[in-house]
């Protein structure tokens, strides 16, 4: 099992059945629409996608795919609303087109797919020779002015299974998000749920939102999905679905987010690279239902390795980009630096549960290795549904309700005396934990502040605290010889209260 970027561009494929709307249903009725679609879908078993695509498309490499491009001026609503939307061909890795409709005045019409929206250049010109009827579209990008009032950015991009992206003001993309995740990370392998079919409602010259619905379809369970879409300095996504389940699902993933973490500040082997981070996201930070704050640096590991953070009606959490300078990256190219942080926030009580946490071996950045989502206590069993809603929405800074001091940097290395031959603590670990801000701030030099430090499976030597010269404050600590891996928490407390969020990272001594 592996989570690649390559896997972001599963194939989606055309509904068998249409929905028709009057042109007097309410955006509710429209929904239940789609949920009945749904729930139709899940009672009768699983059809795979028909192949329907020319040809001439199916034996497109990625140079010439890469030739076919949108013409711009062609965009849908320009010149109509702040909104435009851009459409992507299929062929390459897109076989099996998806279905996108247009709701205006309540009524719903299909986007029938036109040659005279693309150019054909290079390589992709001799598609002109062919019939192209029939080759549909492989997903859509939304454009908004979001960094200048005369110009639209493209802030979202649906493309692919049920994976989008978002970008807000002056961010680049990196992670992704995914409607679902099915058994990540199990030995049976994957599923990769698909939308197959989008209504998109018509935005008006006044809209700061738009709205799209998406049916969703798999062997395993069928839904329906109904997305805010609201791009601005942090884009948000306010998404609700209801799910059918077709057959057992042994574990669902709610909210999924992925992203790629090759190498960082932590990472003992680094490749030959002029840079010295190769990251999209550099943590996963978790905020618990009775209010922790929870900061896991990511890692890129030699093997699969899936982390579990137990809670009950959680709070929210997110994979982060906290590392926002250039000089940490020294990527022209890649502008690792300006790479959105993403934050997943429940708007109904999500139950226990855990949020999971799944790191990959990669050898590069071309392949997405992490991925986050929420798994609740009680499986989804064929025949149950289930509803959920939820927002996410990229940052660049932390989540408002973040008000403690925050991880900035965490080392480790040997703990040997420097010039000591034979040093005794030579086999032993030292961690260097730095936290910044929030709270820091307010504690001056005459306050006490302790380390609330624990570990499973190993044991802590020498735990301290120390001022940093910016007002920060450095927790450190050693850890002896162990043969097991040692999952280490700490914090920083003043007057028993905590003042830092909670640093969680767990030691393989045979990595």
């Amino acid at each position: 099992m592996s989570v690649r970027k390559a896997a972001k561009w599963m194939l989606s494929f055309t509904c068998s059945s249409f929905i028709t709307l009057s042109a007097t249903a309410s955006d509710e009725a429209t929904f239940n629409h789609v949920i009945q679609r749904a729930q139709a879908l899940a009672d009768a078993p699983y059809q795979a996608p028909q192949e329907s695509l020319p040809s001439a498309l199916k034996t497109l490499d990625y140079d010439a795919y890469r030739q076919i491009r949108f013409e711009p001026e062609r965009a849908y609503w320009h010149g109509e609303s702040p909104f435009s939307m851009q459409l992507f061909h299929s062929g390459f890795l897109f076989q099996t087109p998806i279905t996108l409709n247009v709701i205006e005045d309540g009524e719903s019409s299909p986007l029938p797919f036109s040659s005279d929206d693309f150019q054909y250049d290079g390589d992709a010109s001799h598609l002109l020779e062919h019939d192209l009827t029939g080759s549909g579209h492989a997903g859509f990008r939304l454009h908004y002015p979001i960094n200048t009032d005369d110009y639209a950015d493209e802030f979202a991009v649906f493309l692919g299974a049920s994976y989008f992206r978002l970008v807000g003001r002056d961010q680049a993309y990196g992670l992704s998000t995914r409607g679902l995740a099915i058994d990540t990370a199990l030995a049976s392998g994957e599923e990769f749920p698909e939308f197959r079919e989008f209504w998109l409602y018509k935005p008006d010259e006044n809209s700061d939102s738009i709205t799209l619905l998406a049916l969703m379809d798999s062997p395993s369970l069928s839904g329906a999905y109904r997305i805010r879409l609201t791009p601005g300095e942090n884009t948000e996504a306010e998404i609700e679905a209801e799910l059918f389940a077709r057959s057992d699902i042994e574990k669902l993933g709610v909210a999924p987010l992925t992203s790629m973490f090759a190498f960082g500040e932590m990472s003992a082997e680094r490749p030959d690279d002029f840079r010295p981070q190769v990251h999209d996201s550099d943590g996963l930070l978790i905020q618990t239902g009775a209010e922790e704050w929870i900061w896991r640096p990511l890692q890129n590991p030699s093997s699969v390795r899936v982390s579990a953070f137990m809670d009950s009606a959680p709070n929210g959490f997110g994979l982060m980009q906290r590392e926002r300078d250039f000089g940490r990256y020294l990527d022209l190219e890649a502008h690792y630096h300006r790479r959105p942080s993403q934050w997943v926030e429940p708007l109904d009580d999500w139950g226990p549960g855990h949020v999971e946490l799944v790191e990959i071996p990669t050898p590069d950045e071309t392949h997405d290795n992490i991925v986050a989502y929420w798994v609740a206590e009680e499986a989804l069993k064929a025949g149950e549904s289930r509803r959920l809603h939820y927002r996410t929405y990229t940052l660049n800074e932390q989540p408002a309700a973040h008000q403690l001091g925050s991880v900035i940097r965490t080392r480790h290395g040997s703990a040997a005396v420097p010039g000591e031959a034979d040093s005794p603590s030579a086999d032993q670990r030292q961690f260097v934990v730095d936290f910044q801000g929030g709270k820091l701030d307010d504690i001056s030099s005459s306050d006490v502040v302790e380390l609330d430090i624990s570990v499973l499976n190993g044991e802590i030597l020498l735990p301290q605290v120390k001022t940093l010269p910016n007002n920060g404050k450095r927790a450190t600590f050693r850890l002896p010889p162990n043969t097991a891996p040692s999952d280490i928490r700490l914090r920083l407390i003043h007057d028993g209260d905590p003042i830092t969020e909670t640093w969680n990272y767990v030691w393989y001594p045979d990595a």
